[in-house]
This record gives C-alpha cells, structure tokens and sequence, in this order.
C-alpha cells in the first residue's frame, strides 16, 4: 500500500508553522554556477538560495541522494530555481523545523508524494574495524589533514553524519547511507581525488574509499536492499505568494 505524503498530511503533521516565511523564484541568468545546495538552518532561521525544488525536498525528508526522489526534471533543472528563508521561534528542535518545511512545500507548491520501497544498490557509511578517527564539533576552522594531496574536499568544524553522507552522494553521484550511529555534530576533514580526475601519479591523492577510512575512521561498504523512494505526484513551479 502506498504511504501518501501529501499536503494535507504535512500541514496536518507539523504542530507549529514558522513565525515568517518568504518563497520566491530565484533570478538567474545564463552562466550562473551550479552551486550544490544543502540549505542552512542557523540562528533560528532556515536558508535556501538558488536551489532547486529537489534540494528543498531532499533536505525536508533528509534525503541523501537522487536516487532516493523520483519526479518531474524541472524539479533539479538548473532553471527554476527558489530562494527560501523562514524563521522559527526560538530554540525549535532541528526534527519540528523538518516538518515545518514539509508543510511549507506542500502548501506554497501544491506538493504531494508518496513512497514507495525500491530494491536499489548504495553505499553504506559505517564505522571502521579500527574506530571512528572523528573529533566533536569545535569553534575552530578545519584545516586539511596533513599531507593530503586529493583534490576535492569536505571541510567543516561542525557537521552531522547526514550531511557527510549527502555530500559523498553529491561528488561521488552514487547513493550514500549514514549507516554510522554517529549522533551530533563532528569536525570534518576528508580530501581525496576522483578516480577519472587526469592527475600525475606522484601527485595524486587517496581514492574517496581510501580517504574516508585513512582521514575519519569510517567506511564505504557497497550493498543492496530495499530503500524508501519518494515520487512527486504533483508539484507546481510557481509557489503561491508570500
């Protein structure tokens, strides 16, 4: 039986609505970058700019992947793009803010989803034989790890194994599942070189498998099974107004 996710069910789910919310087509123009986008909620107020609706989905039902959000291509296209930033009281738990932006989604786009298991292949991130090598949260910024030579980086002195998972989905385009147990916030530091990235042998970095273990203590294991899918069944792509 399929689980409806529609917008009558997220509005119905959420307890409180954010104190101000704006929704608004992002400007953009021929050349702009392709930033990837996360969104942010910092100081009791959540960001999105220039993202697509599929970011904004991905981070309300804390998707990792693509793979994992079936739907419309205008939906991660380029073009249509939104800029979103609503405040929340003050101190509203990070899981009732989640909420909050499903009902936001449902109602300024007209969104509704279902779910649906799909048996697919991903990467599980766990914990390595010899422990996790990652340090709690701190004030102060991450700086590479000694000797690294790779040329892509995740860098922060504060982020949640969610995020590390979505970013090695994003840069590896494979699916990436937080497998670790890890709660909190951790200080990230992870460089590596892509596989096909044409670099001498004598500056080429670890591989992201080898980076993942060496640098955070943690691993990439291949597997298969069933994993929730989330399909848009409807979505407009002008939101109503503020």
């Amino acid at each position: 039986m399929r689980r409806w996710i529609g917008f009558a069910l997220a509005i119905a789910a959420s307890a409180q609505t954010f104190e101000v919310a704006s929704v608004k087509i992002a400007p953009v123009t021929p050349g702009d970058l392709y930033y990837i986008n996360l969104g942010t909620l910092k100081n009791d107020t959540l960001t999105f700019g220039n993202a697509s609706l599929a970011d904004c989905i991905r981070f309300a039902y804390g998707l990792t992947s693509d793979a994992q959000l079936s739907g419309p291509d205008w939906m991660k296209s380029k073009v249509d793009r939104y800029d979103i930033v609503a405040k929340t009281a003050p101190n509203t738990p990070r899981e009732q803010v989640l909420k909050m932006l499903q009902a936001l989604l449902a109602e300024r786009f007209k969104l509704a989803m279902h779910a649906e298991k799909r048996e697919m292949s991903y990467y599980a991130l766990v914990i390595s034989k010899s422990g996790s090598k990652l340090r709690p949260a701190g004030d102060t910024p991450a700086t590479l790890p000694p000797g690294a030579q790779g040329q892509l980086r995740i860098l922060s002195n504060s982020m949640p194994m969610q995020t590390v998972a979505t970013l090695l989905s994003r840069y590896m385009r494979a699916f990436v599942v937080d497998r670790t147990g890890l709660e909190g916030r951790f200080e990230v530091r992870l460089v590596w070189t892509p596989d096909d990235r044409p670099v001498a042998d004598d500056e080429r970095g670890p591989s992201v498998f080898t980076a993942v273990q060496e640098q955070l203590g943690l691993k990439l294991e291949p597997r298969k099974g069933p994993m929730d899918v989330f399909v848009v069944d409807h979505a407009e792509k002008t939101p109503v107004e503020n």
